[in-house]
């Protein structure tokens, strides 16, 4: 890769390389922009094939970071760590010590939080750094804890606006819902959708967590490659990336995407399909933001009613997104994109003026 030109391309601010070989830490902070606020993201730990593919992983999560801050409405900008390595074997306290350090390093430019193979426990042990990390235990003052309930609200909320745009009514009632994944996240979704008159049909490669749904919802349990093609009002993918993509959309029967999973269209061009078949898309880093929506709380000393209302917003957020794609006639996924860059030009534009931070010099009298 030339990370240079790959920056230049996409506008990234800072690449940092991590190292610390008592503890084996190997790790990756990108910060893609700070326009808006500083850089919020997860830190992610993963078993990649090469340093290569985990950078490559980092650029591209950051990004995805900063649309998702910005079209959120949080004044925040987009950052993303990877740590290599594999969660399961390798973590160890110095590890993610070592990381809360360089992550101090950055003075605020960057603040973590969980992702894909980190908790809410490894987050304590950055919290011991460094104050530049969300998502730490409740016990902890101004702390959220576990995000998955509330993201789960958020999917829900955002998945009543794309169902009245499809259906003319957001009530889920009678609706049938197939919820790809019954993870900590979808399992709360189906909680939600249970709750309103919802029927579900779930599929999981952990038979556990669907006969769990089966027993509490009610659900239906259906073969993981059968989701697709089930007769259902909304398809929910809440689990793997690229599940909207050439072999599953022949199948679709549902007017309504809508989940929680990140990266759902395997490529622009399949957005361009669904939209051309009149489904409505629900783009997922719109739909699937109030875990960031509730870690960011944090930052101004978190207020659970606060955060509820702000993620509430989503349905809001998907009705704009909505409409920007009838105004421009554009794919939602794309009026999603130009819904956040059009955030980001317009307060590049009004904050030219310089202005230091009033409490650094005040602490400094």
């Amino acid at each position: 890769m030339e990370l240079f030109k790959y920056m230049e391309k996409y506008d990234y601010e800072q690449v940092v390389l991590c190292q610390d070989e008592a503890s084996g830490l190997k790790a990756i902070i990108v910060i893609h922009d700070t326009t808006i606020g500083p850089a919020l993201g997860g830190v992610r730990m993963w078993t990649y094939a090469s340093e290569e593919e985990a950078l490559e992983d980092a650029l591209r999560l950051a990004r995805g970071m900063t649309y998702k801050n910005a079209a959120a409405g949080l004044n925040l900008g987009g950052g993303k760590t990877v740590i290599i390595g594999d969660p399961k074997k390798d973590k160890n306290e110095e590890m993610f010590r070592a990381f809360g350090r360089f992550v101090q390093g950055l003075n605020g430019r960057y603040i973590t939080a969980e992702d894909v193979g980190t908790t809410e426990e490894d987050m304590d042990l950055i919290h011991l750094e460094t104050e530049y990390v969300t998502g730490v235990s409740p016990t902890t003052s101004g702390s959220s804890g576990n995000p998955s309930p509330v993201t789960a609200y958020g999917v829900y909320r955002g998945m009543k606006a794309a169902a009245k745009e499809a259906f003319g009514t957001d009530s889920l009632e009678g609706r049938t819902v197939a919820v790809q994944g019954v993870g900590n996240v979808a399992f709360a979704l189906c909680r939600y959708l249970h709750e309103e008159g919802a029927k579900l049909i779930v599929t999981d490669i952990n038979e556990q967590a669907v006969q769990r749904a089966v027993e509490e919802f009610g659900a239906e349990a259906v073969g993981i490659n059968d989701i697709y093609g089930v007769e259902a009002d909304i398809y929910a993918p809440c689990a793997l990336g690229a599940t909207i993509n050439d072999e599953t959309i022949p199948q679709l029967k549902a007017k309504v995407i809508a989940g929680s999973a990140n990266n759902q269209l395997k490529t622009p061009e399949h957005g361009d399909r669904i939209h051309e078949m009149g489904i409505v898309y629900a783009p997922d880093y719109i739909i699937n933001a109030g875990g960031v929506i509730n870690v960011a709380d944090e930052l101004d000393g978190y207020n659970e009613e606060r955060a509820m209302r702000k993620v509430e917003k989503i349905y809001d957020t998907i009705e704009k997104v909505i409409s920007i794609s009838k105004r421009d006639g554009i794919p939602t996924y794309a009026a999603a994109d130009r819904l956040a860059e059009e955030r980001i030009a317009n307060l590049a534009k009004s904050r030219r003026q310089f202005l230091r931070n009033g409490k650094d010099i005040l602490a400094k009298r």
